[in-house]
Parts: structure tokens; sequence; C-alpha cells
């Protein structure tokens, strides 16, 4: 308590502290606060300096105000939070949250440890085939989230057709990012469930929502002979083994 006496003390010996029932100013003409202003600090050689956080600060600050500013060092970025989460004044997210445009798509799965996974703001393809109907991919059969980047590895390694939705999503660069996949079944999924905020998000910047559609996973489903793999009809969910040769539409996802 002493120590803030003394702080303020010390402003008011150095600044003129003007309070009024309009306004806070603090400069050094003695002027009042500018009526549209609740503070109003005037210098010619000093700023205002913001509260000065980590990322994982940031993210650990219970219950924030809308509108709450602090300066994000790990980035050199100010952000402020918009009553969903914490954005850059760009709009971009500071603070990754299902629905934030974030590493170069879409958030639609967060691990709990500061990653997760994004999906791409428009479809990579309309009508892709998954590829090489009756031949068996081993190891694509992954239906786990965190599967999907090694079913495309394999899918891309064992099954030499052009065009096919694994290779399409290996190939694609969007933005700076070159490193996305074909989602696993359960990757997929998350996609479905968070199909609203991907939609609105997606078309904020400039992508395209999901069609009423099945779409393509990367999990094969193996005991079919090769014949079957996963898709989900983003109209309602249902999660279904279809034919391989059967062109779906296909939305790539990366991890970050």
């Amino acid at each position: 308590m002493k120590r803030v006496k003394l702080l303020f003390l010390i402003i008011c010996l150095t600044t003129s502290y003007v309070l009024t029932p309009q306004g806070v100013s603090i400069n050094t003409d003695g002027s009042a606060a500018d009526g549209s202003a609740m503070l109003d600090v005037q210098s010619t050689g000093k700023g205002f300096l913001p509260p000065r956080m980590t990322t994982e600060e940031i993210a650990s600050i219970t219950d924030p105000a809308e509108g709450l500013s602090v300066y994000n060092t790990t980035t050199h970025k100010p952000a402020f939070y918009n009553g969903t989460g914490w954005v850059y004044y760009d709009g971009s997210a500071c603070v990754p949250y299902i629905g934030a445009y974030y590493a170069g798509g879409v958030v639609f799965y967060l691990d709990g440890a500061g990653g997760g996974l994004v999906c791409a703001v428009s479809d990579q393809s309309s009508a892709a085939s998954w590829g090489c109907f009756g031949h068996v991919i081993s190891g694509a059969d992954n239906p786990s989230i965190g599967g999907g980047r090694q079913n495309t590895m394999d899918i891309c390694m064992g099954c030499l057709e052009s065009g096919i939705a694994a290779r399409i999503c290996n190939d694609v660069i969007i933005g700076i990012y070159g490193d996305w996949f074909l989602p696993s079944k359960d990757e997929l999924n998350a996609m479905y469930l968070n199909k609203a905020a991907i939609n609105t998000t997606a078309i904020a910047n400039g992508g395209n929502a999901f069609a009423d559609n099945y779409y393509w996973s990367s999990t094969e489903q193996g005991s079919y002979l090769g014949e079957t793999a996963w898709s989900q009809l983003f109209l309602d969910g249902y999660q279904s083994q279809i034919g391989k040769s059967i062109g779906f539409p296909v939305r790539a996802v990366r991890s970050f």
C-alpha cells in the first residue's frame, strides 16, 4: 500500500492529474479529460504500456471481460478479448478457440495442451475418389484423432493414382502452409460437430460452407478387400463405408 501511495505521489508531482465527474486526465498542462473519454492521457514523449503476457498467460485469464486488452510477448502483437476469444486487431486469433481463423484455417479441435487441428476454408475438390478400389492400403485404417496425417502418407505411398482425395490434400499449399492432409474418420466427425462455427468463419474469410454431401475421410475400411473407406454425410452426420471409386468433396486439415 505504501508503494502505491508513493507512486501516486510521484505521478502527481511530475504530471497534472485532473479528476472531474466526466473523466480523469493525466497530462502536463492541467487540462481536463476530453468529453468522450473516461481516461485521457496526454504526452509528447511517452506511450501507454498495457499488461505484457505470453500466449499461455493470456489463455489462463479467467472470465475475461469483452474489450480487455493486453500485449502478447510471444507473437509481439497487441490483442483484445472480443467476447468469444482472444484476437489480434486484424481479426485473427491470438489464442485458438473452436471456430477461430488460426494457423491457416478454421479451428475445429483443441487438444488441451495448446495444439489442435484446423480445416481449410474451402473444399479442395467437389468430387474426388478415395482411390485404388480393390487394393488394401497398408496402415491407412486409423480412425482416431491424430491419425489422419499418417493415413494420408500411407495412401500417397500405396496408391499411385492421381487426383485422389489424400493426394489432393497432401499436395495443396494454402497461404504459407503445405502440411495439409485428409482427415481421419474421427477428425472428420469433429469437423461435422463444429460445422456451423466453421461455416461462419470460412465464409467470412473468403471460403465456402460445407456441402450437404458425403466427405471423404482418410480411414480405409479394410475388411471389404480394399473396396470401401469411411465417409461422412455433412447433412446429418451419418458415417458410412462407401466404395472408394465414388467421387465426394474433400476438405484438407492440418495440425498446429
